[in-house]
């Protein structure tokens, strides 16, 4: 037997509702990707038996789709359901039910009145659901298998996921490549080896890396990782509407293509872009011609230079240089630039700690301070008391006369013995008589007597070997 809570796992979900969020037609907003919120769950409807008859179910790799209740029966949210496929039947779990998935077909542009759509057959019973859990079991292995047949047919595609149909008689095969692949021969393979219904499914880079996941570099995870669904065409528009640098490298996302949050914000940029004036023509004053150079969207300034100054930014609001505009459409001109900068504020803003966080240098960075300013300190006080003792004793100190150093004596006796070589050997003293002794009895010659015996005795050792 398998729970609703073993089926919400195998697909990747995160939790399956309690009974009790069923049994109250309650919906919980869980952290699964494809989760979406029924902010129309509280509202009591004036006709009671009022009940939209189409739901949205959701299956693996953001896949939602749009189907048609059978008559007095009721699906709820998180409700395993069995719905009409080609071939067979597929499971999936109830997203969205109620009024709100009126709403969300007026969104997605979905003819209400078609009658030709897809139907749910019933709610899966536990065979369905073992049968579904064993085909989501296959599609790891049959996608390290198709990779392995991929390679031998040296085709030039990458196998980036497989899923399953529920009654385990089809399988779809998501895949990049750069161009168009004949994969006819793979899909030949593939039929024998796994004996169901192949349906090869090409994707973009941007799906591809929402199935790999990933860090960006704001430092969260990846908004299509993790909630983004519909992905819209990203151009190098947007990045000059908000005056962002033309590097790739930062502009670029993990797949290569343009961020997709640079999206976010180019509504909010346009809408301010347009209180601005036009920026083409120079702003004519009496100390001369201005420049446009540089804007502040949000701050709401536009810098200007003058011809001979190109260096010095000059920044205006917007309302001065309209001003400055209309002065000279009526052949007018202007004093200065710097009469028109008294409305701009400087602010100089500074981040508090109101969460009480520390920094991760917190330890590093003081204890080495603290380390180098006490031994700088103990340096100091050494290096003052050594001076404080020296001084005493200098008072102390009787004063003495300076004795003649070494190296002078040397120097007068070298000049002597030039003038007078003859002088020291009549100043020779007489030989004084050796102190008789254990160690002085000794005659000197024996030392290198001993040395050169050594010798000979080493140097005959050779010699009686080669007589003998």
């Amino acid at each position: 037997m398998y729970s609703d809570q073993d089926a919400f796992q195998s697909r990747g979900c995160c939790h399956a509702p309690t009974t009790y969020q069923k049994s109250n037609d309650i919906s919980q907003h869980s952290c699964c990707k494809l989760d979406s919120y029924d902010w129309l769950s509280d509202i009591n409807f004036v006709d009671q038996k009022r009940f939209f008859n189409i739901v949205e179910v959701r299956f693996k790799n953001n896949r939602k789709d749009f189907y048609r209740v059978p008559d007095n029966e009721i699906f709820r949210v998180g409700d395993i359901v069995a719905v009409e496929s080609s071939p067979g039947h597929d499971i999936g779990i109830v997203s969205l039910s109620g009024e709100i998935v009126r709403l969300q077909m007026k969104k997605k542009d979905i003819d209400l009145s078609n009658p030709y759509f897809k139907k749910i057959y019933r709610k899966a019973r536990t065979s369905d659901i073992e049968k579904w859990t064993q085909a989501s079991a296959l599609e790891i292995p049959t996608m390290i298998g198709t990779r392995k047949a991929v390679m031998e047919l040296g085709l030039e595609m990458k196998i980036n996921d497989v899923e399953y149909q529920g009654d385990k008689t089809k399988a779809i095969f998501y895949y990049t490549a750069e161009g168009r692949v004949d994969f006819r021969e793979l899909i030949k393979i593939l039929a024998e080896k796994y004996s169901v219904r192949i349906e090869m499914k090409q994707i973009g880079v941007r799906q591809e890396s929402s199935r790999l996941g990933g860090i960006g570099s704001c430092g969260r995870e990846l908004c299509c990782s993790s909630w983004l669904t519909d992905f819209k065409s990203v151009s190098t528009v947007t990045a000059r509407n908000q005056q962002l640098s033309m590097n790739p490298q930062k502009l670029a996302g993990q797949c290569g293509k343009l961020k997709c949050c640079l999206n976010f914000e180019n509504d909010n940029y346009k809408e301010e872009l347009r209180k601005f004036p036009n920026n083409k023509p120079k702003l004519l004053t009496n100390a001369g011609a201005a420049y446009f150079q540089k804007m502040d969207i949000l701050g709401g300034t536009m810098s200007y230079t003058y011809e001979d100054n190109p260096s010095n930014f000059i920044s205006l609001t917007i309302e001065n240089v309209k001003k400055i505009i209309e002065l000279n459409a009526q052949n007018k001109k202007a004093d200065s630039l710097e009469e028109y900068t008294e409305g701009i504020i400087e602010e100089n803003i500074k981040f508090d700690n109101v969460i009480g966080q520390d920094d991760l240098t917190r330890f590093d960075s003081k204890d080495k301070s603290k380390r180098k300013n006490n031994k700088n300190s103990k340096r100091n006080g050494a290096y003052s008391k050594k001076k404080q003792n020296g001084a005493n004793r200098d008072n102390n100190k009787q004063p003495q006369k300076q004795k003649p150093s070494a190296k002078l004596k040397n120097n007068e006796n070298r000049q002597t013995e030039k003038q007078n070589p003859n002088s020291n050997k009549s100043k020779q003293l007489p030989n004084k008589p050796k102190a008789q002794g254990k160690g002085n009895n000794r005659d000197n010659q024996n030392r290198p007597k001993r040395k050169f015996r050594n010798k000979q005795n080493n140097k005959s050792k050779p010699n009686q070997d080669s007589k003998s």
